[in-house]
């Protein structure tokens, strides 16, 4: 399996609801290192997995929808605690659809699976992998 790997990130604020949450259910702010990771099983015909600067330019545009913004205030968000792992999967869905549209370009569709990983810190991250 081969894969590719681009690096981003984020800064966001945002609260949780639930008593597990312990005094995160206050309103904080979380900067992430964002990871995400195109894997196929055979390169494509330009001996790629997807090309970098796309799938570079794609998360960056991604990530600037949440970039500064407080997500409780974020309508598609409303009721949901923007855990980190709930984050992973809504960036890895949106590179996917990203792939769909062909804004990776033509051969990226060739790739099996994308899994994105937040670094909340240089100890704590979760991640997100589906198929494309």
């Amino acid at each position: 399996m081969y894969k590719l790997n681009v690096r981003d990130h984020f800064m966001i604020a945002h609260s949780f609801h639930g008593e597990a949450f312990g005094p995160a259910q206050r309103l904080h702010g979380a900067t992430y290192v964002v990871d995400a990771t195109f894997k196929r099983d055979e390169l494509d015909p330009d001996g790629l997995v997807v090309d970098i600067a796309l799938a570079g330019d794609q998360l960056k545009t991604i990530l600037e929808e949440f970039n500064y913004r407080n997500l409780d205030e974020v309508q598609e968000f409303e009721g949901e605690n923007t855990t980190t792992e709930f984050l992973s999967r809504k960036i890895q869905e949106r590179l996917v659809k990203a792939v769909h549209d062909g804004a990776l370009g033509p051969n990226a569709s060739g790739c099996n699976s994308i899994e994105v990983t937040l670094n909340e810190s240089h100890v704590a991250w979760a991640s997100y992998e589906a198929e494309v």
